[in-house]
């Protein structure tokens, strides 16, 4: 059910520092949640947040529980992030800040996370956030921070490490920029000579003995801050001069974003300055807060991103092992009948495919629109047959292969070989089974469909000219040979598409959102969106290859033919049922035509060269990933070979 609203009795009774992590910060966010529904009431969010303290103050044990609470807190989440990195590009470069502003902007968070960066996007998304944060009273400040970290407790000790390790890591970041030659090659030989960054980690050094170490006194402390200042001006003033040199070597986008990301650091550290040696840190720190509560809105802003920066011609290719298959891998008599039944499910289904396909096709679309239908038609198909849990034949080698190339990351142990090439003979009987399973009833079951169709409308589904087309194009005297292995190729770029979008999905920890992001949550409610997020963690794979291949299947031939190139898909499971279809326009006379028994030869084929293109193509590929070298890829083909050789009925009887 959808979270009721929240009030203080049920947030101070939901304060549980035992909890999960992602239970604690839920806490969080509720509270938060709370007094930003004041809005637009900045005064009625300060009350709330007044009513809170003075509940809490007034309670021994909640006081206890909260303490305990922020421990936890500040001993599992990493708050230098936020401090540090919040608001900055991951990368030096605008297409993956691009692609970081998008995934911000249009994927939900998890509080299920140790970066406070994370959390603070989720727990503060309003520009109201912000407007709240700088109202409170220096007083409440100050009886809050006794909350959180009363006297006898190292609370200030603490924020004190936090502030400058962010200063530290700021200035690192600095560093390495400021050392990289395309920002120092491009800057005044003045700047050079001056060498402001080479003592900026030394100065930072100096300021974080004199807060932690030194004799406390005033002196000494404004004179290592004042050094810091000193040197960061120094740094900016480096950095300013790279402009100059635009104009003579070129303007780089790449660069210049660069280069604002550097200024944007050096403000920073100013910032967190001002927190660690101000006279009243609460304030100070209440107007970083509220500043990273804006800086987080225009983090997620491509309007500000684009009109600030012009694009970068960049490419990133992440590719992710697809499922590991082992499901479809027999070992044994029973599961390979399982296999069986499960290929004859998705026979069954694909026979209703085929006659779908004949139906489309009969409404004379364009090109591209016949294609695309045609696709939505095999990608529904797809996915009802994983839905089933049935199979199709085909699919698996593409998703079998990464599973199997990754048993031989210990080639050279004693018996590893052996030991895949026992894999292998277990993939190509469940290889020939599957094939068995769906063409054995996807040619019965269409031409039934067919002959029924015909029982009932007085016609066949397809004339005569047009079976006779059929005939003629899954013909072992054209060129299906030389489809077929297009399809293969289809087949693994499946696999692939599966696999980024698994590894799209895994990174951004999309179940983990579903799960506990607090709009999923209220809208679904807790259980179901549990469910919801086990589901598509274990169906995306097969969701991306099913869609994907259904769409290539559908659409190839259409772009293909756009530029004149003729190619066609010859999909065995497919190919069998429309033989089925067409045969039942002939009747029995057509046992007695030379091209039905051509079309029939070139299924044992079709099959085979599809499942032997994408297994081909996603294990050299997986090879390639697990650095197996040509003297190792020998003795594995050795190995088959031998076995083929010696127990060729390994590879088709269980």
């Amino acid at each position: 059910m959808p979270r009721k609203a929240h009030d203080l009795p049920r947030l101070l009774a939901e304060l549980n520092p035992e909890a999960e992590l992602a239970e604690r910060h839920l806490w969080l966010i509720h509270v938060l949640e709370w007094i930003g529904a004041a809005e637009p009431s900045v005064e009625v969010a300060v009350g709330r947040v007044d009513a809170l303290v003075q509940a809490i103050e007034s309670n021994s044990e909640l006081r206890q529980r909260l303490h305990a609470w922020w421990l936890v807190f500040i001993d599992r989440v990493d708050i230098t992030t936020l401090l540090a990195d919040f608001g900055f590009a991951p990368r030096t470069a605008m297409i993956t800040e691009l692609s970081e502003r998008l995934r911000h902007k249009l994927l939900p968070g998890t509080p299920e996370t140790i970066d406070a960066s994370e959390l603070f996007s989720i727990s503060m998304p309003r520009e109201f956030d912000a407007r709240w944060l700088v109202a409170l009273p220096d007083a409440l400040l100050q009886r809050l921070a006794a909350l959180l970290a009363p006297a006898d407790s190292q609370g200030a000790s603490f924020w004190q490490h936090a502030l400058l390790n962010a200063i530290t890591y700021c200035a690192g970041q600095i560093l390495a920029n400021g050392f990289a030659p395309e920002l120092r090659l491009r800057m005044s030989d003045e700047a050079r000579d001056q060498r402001a960054f080479h003592d900026l980690i030394r100065d930072v050094e100096s300021l974080r003995v004199e807060v932690l170490h030194g004799l406390r006194t005033t002196e000494r402390l404004d004179a290592a801050e004042k050094r810091l200042r000193e040197r960061l001006d120094a740094c900016r003033a480096a950095i300013g001069t790279v402009y100059n040199h635009f104009g003579d070597d070129g303007i780089s986008v790449g660069l210049v974003f660069r280069v604002r990301q550097l200024r944007t650091r050096i403000v920073r550290i100013r910032q967190l300055l001002d927190c660690l040696t101000s006279t009243h840190p609460e304030q100070d720190a209440m107007r970083l807060l509220a500043g990273f509560v804006s800086v987080g809105r225009e983090r997620r802003s491509l309007r500000s991103l684009i009109a600030n920066n012009t694009s970068l011609l960049a490419a990133k290719v992440t590719e992710r092992s697809a499922e590991t298959g082992e499901h479809y891998i027999t070992r044994n008599g029973k599961e390979y009948l399982q296999m069986l039944r499960q290929a004859a499910g998705g026979g069954l289904v694909m026979s209703v495919t085929t006659m779908v396909k004949f139906g489309l096709a009969a409404l004379a679309f364009s090109a591209f629109w016949g294609g695309f239908w045609a696709g939505i038609n095999y990608a529904i198909s797809f996915v009802l047959i994983q839905l089933l849990h049935f199979t199709v034949a085909t699919k698996q080698p593409a998703m079998t292969a990464p599973a199997m190339a990754a048993k031989l990351k210990d080639i050279n142990e004693q018996g590893a070989v052996d030991s895949f090439v026992d894999e292998v003979a277990n993939l190509t009987r469940t290889q020939v089974a599957a094939i068995l399973g769906n063409v054995l009833i996807v040619f019965p079951a269409a031409l039934g469909l067919a002959l029924l169709y015909r029982y009932a409308f007085g016609s066949p589904p397809l004339d005569t000219a047009h079976a006779t087309q059929v005939l003629d194009a899954l013909s072992l005297l054209g060129p299906s040979l030389l489809f077929a292995a297009f399809t293969g190729v289809l087949l693994f770029l499946s696999s692939l598409i599966a696999g980024g979008v698994e590894n799209w999905f895994v990174l951004n920890r999309l179940d983990s959102a579903m799960r506990y992001n607090p709009a999923i949550t209220r809208l679904l409610g807790n259980q179901r969106a549990k469910r919801w997020s086990i589901f598509w963690r274990n169906n995306i794979s097969g969701f991306a290859a099913n869609i994907s291949l259904g769409l290539m299947l559908g659409l190839a031939p259409a772009i293909a033919g756009f530029f004149g190139l003729g190619l066609e898909v010859r999909h065995v499971t497919l190919s069998s049922g429309q033989l089925g279809a067409a045969g039942a326009t002939f009747g029995w006379s057509v046992i007695h035509d030379d091209a039905f028994w051509w079309a029939v030869a070139m299924l044992p084929f079709n099959g085979a060269i599809n499942v032997m293109v994408s297994f081909y193509l996603a294990f050299r590929m997986a090879l390639r990933a697990h650095n197996i070298n040509g003297v190792e890829r020998s003795r594995i083909y050795a190995a088959i070979r031998h076995r083929l050789r010696k127990r060729p009925l390994s590879f088709f009887k269980p």
